[in-house]
């Protein structure tokens, strides 16, 4: 009896072990399949964070947890394929951002996606709502469509005599769609005419600038993929032609950006390794409410300004969370 009782007791306490423990004892350690919608050398800093919280998690690489890295190189088409192999090796979690969000949830409908940042996650019909995302994503909300009127708002603060603005954005991705339209009616509350840049591919961003009309006197940046994976070719074009540019995030100002205002990506990543815990420990995307930013920072490249030969007020400098010299 007592035998059949301890084998009895064994069994119904295995049953219980959390899926993790459980590939762990078999061997196999649980995995996060990363899914980098841009470039490795792009996202060095936010995959160095990402990793950097899972290790204060107690989650080391290599030892307790293995991580699939993966990336697109700003091509929206591989993110399928890219899904599809986590799912024929098993991952225990998919990391990415909002713009492959979509075609992870094709590929699978079981396993856990975490974005670390998206542009409109309900908009784009990644989560059915942000209090409860449903189904199997769940992550970081950048609220960049929603924050387009403010920053068309700094803009003419730290440009007064702006009239034209020029918008560019891959009309592929829903996001950018989205945005491009905010942009837009922002710009047309206070009178500013507008032309949209409209690229899907790398090789559209030349052929956008060469067609741009002339008059404008800046260039809106719509975050995503493609465009994050070419800021600095955009940037320099823009240098080119004059045009001090304004980003979401301080991450895409190099190579001559001129502005940015935004949640800090970092720091999101930071945050996506604590979704990631949860998941692994057992809980549901569907019950983890997606999270918004909290603090937003306006970043101002002087040296652009100065290459620019802008006239920044000096109050308006003096706003900044960070001045680049």
């Amino acid at each position: 009896m007592r035998r059949r009782n301890f084998i009895a007791l064994l069994g119904s306490a295995a049953a219980a072990w959390p899926h993790t423990a459980r590939a762990q004892q078999a061997g196999k350690l649980p995995t996060i399949g990363f899914l980098g919608a841009s470039t490795s050398l792009a996202w060095t800093q936010w995959t160095a964070a990402f990793v950097q919280r899972l290790r204060e998690l107690g989650w080391t690489e290599g030892r307790t947890v293995a991580i699939e890295y993966r990336w697109a190189d700003g091509r929206s088409e591989r993110y399928a394929d890219i899904a599809a192999e986590f799912v024929r090796l098993k991952v225990d979690v998919i990391v990415t951002v909002g713009t492959a969000v979509a075609a992870a949830k094709q590929v699978t409908s079981t396993i856990p996606i975490v974005f670390a940042i998206a542009v409109d996650p309900v908009g784009s019909g990644m989560v059915a709502s942000l209090a409860r995302p449903g189904g199997n994503a769940t992550g970081l909300s950048a609220q960049s469509t929603e924050l387009a009127g403010k920053r068309l708002e700094i803009l003419r603060e730290a440009l007064p005599d702006l009239r034209r603005l020029a918008v560019i954005g891959d009309v592929g991705y829903a996001g950018s769609v989205i945005e491009i339209a905010q942009a837009q009616a922002a710009a047309g509350k206070v009178g500013i005419e507008t032309d949209v840049l409209e690229i899907r591919h790398a090789a559209d961003i030349v052929p956008a600038f060469q067609a741009l009309k002339s008059g404008a006197q800046a260039l809106y940046v719509c975050p995503g993929a493609l465009v994050n994976a070419n800021f600095a070719r955009i940037n320099t074009m823009a240098l080119g032609a004059r045009l001090p540019t304004f980003h979401a995030s301080r991450d895409f100002l190099a190579a001559g950006g001129f502005m940015s205002y935004g949640s800090n990506y970092a720091d999101q990543f930071r945050h996506a390794a604590d979704f990631v815990d949860k998941i692994l420990k057992g809980a549901k995307p569907a019950d983890l409410p997606v999270e918004q930013p909290t603090k937003f920072e306006l970043v101002i490249n002087l040296t652009t300004v100065k290459a620019l030969g802008l006239s920044i007020p000096e109050t308006f400098l003096l706003r900044a969370d960070e001045v680049i010299e």
